[in-house]
């Protein structure tokens, strides 16, 4: 049995991790979880945004699967992600974007994985303003032991998992020094896993241009934070947007799985979420954990809900609510 940290968020949050839940319920994957909140939801209900009986479930299960959560704005709070990810070093960003039957697109044959830079860069939090001046600094902090690190998880997934292409996007003609960093990481790591037999990087603005042009050509791709905040954001908009796809935060000794869409309170509570988002990440969380065989189980019975689009939730096409997409995923078990 596997303790996992189960948090619910705000808006959308609880209803998506609901349906989580009883999916796992109907399969018997073998999680028993402990549930603490976090963001808006948290705040009025014990004062903090991250209360510290999350953080002590955090430290004891080392796994954690996260609905969306809101961080209130204008107000001098940190954001709940930031905080968890420099916390516990979850240097890793890894969103994977795949075309999927039933799901429409203008693509076909898209079938990439993001690796992004989740600590360091533009979100360092190193800002200073001078209100006499009308002057804000934003400090991008890139590190050695950062690029190496992102650059080694991005080649040894692809090694892993059979894939032979890396690319690695960065903006080396204008930033120096930080280019140089990450193309020589990524140029170290290349050497280290010669099964992976293409490496290439391109300039982000051109990868831009080219995942929107022609996507199918990339396979694995490895940027710093901001770059890498972008690029999945794009990615997912090529198979269907943010509500489809999966997103993980992962460290050496933790790893949070999370829904990487915003809360939508303008939606909450009226059963028209698409847990879909959120119940591929936890499909994530379930391969990290060893359990491959409960992934692909739901996984299929997910995609096979996907080819009717009567069964699907509204923004995919169908008109079934939250519980009842829910159910046809586990009539299909």
């Amino acid at each position: 049995m596997h303790l996992v940290t189960l948090i619910p968020g705000d808006g959308i949050g609880p209803e998506i991790t609901q349906s989580v839940v009883d999916i796992f319920a109907a399969a018997q994957v073998p999680v028993q979880w402990e549930t603490h909140n976090a963001g808006e939801t948290a705040l009025a209900e014990s004062g903090s945004l991250l209360p510290q009986p999350l953080y002590d479930s955090l430290e004891r299960t080392k796994v954690g699967l996260k609905g969306p959560v809101t961080t209130p704005v204008g107000k001098g709070f940190k954001s709940v992600n930031i905080t968890l990810r420099q916390k516990y070093d979850l240097y890793q960003n890894v969103r994977p974007a795949k075309t999927t039957p039933g799901i429409n697109t203008r693509f076909e044959g898209i079938d990439l994985v993001l690796f992004r830079e989740n600590t360091e860069g533009l979100y360092a939090g190193l800002e200073v303003y001078d209100e006499r001046l009308g002057i804000a600094d934003s400090i991008s902090r890139v590190t050695v032991e950062g690029c190496r690190k992102i650059c080694q998880a991005a080649f040894a997934f692809a090694s892993k998992h059979g894939r032979k292409h890396v690319t690695m996007a960065h903006k080396g003609n204008i930033l120096k020094n930080a280019g140089k960093l990450m193309l020589e990481a990524a140029r170290e790591a290349a050497a280290q896993y010669p099964e992976v037999t293409f490496y290439d990087d391109r300039i982000i603005d051109n990868m831009c241009m080219q995942l929107v042009g022609k996507p199918e050509q990339f396979d694995v791709i490895v940027t710093t934070n901001l770059f890498g905040d972008i690029l999945s954001d794009l990615c997912a908009g090529l198979v269907g947007g943010l509500g489809v796809v999966s997103g993980a935060n992962i460290g050496d000794n933790m790893a949070i799985f999370e829904a990487v869409h915003g809360s939508a309170p303008d939606i909450a509570g009226q059963g028209k979420a698409n847990p879909t988002a959120l119940l591929r990440s936890a499909l994530m969380m379930l391969e990290h954990l060893g359990e491959k065989e409960h992934a692909t189980r739901i996984e299929k019975a997910l995609n096979e809900t996907f080819l009717h689009k009567e069964q699907c939730t509204g923004d995919l096409g169908g008109k079934a609510s939250t519980k009842e997409f829910t159910q046809f995923i586990i009539d299909k078990l």
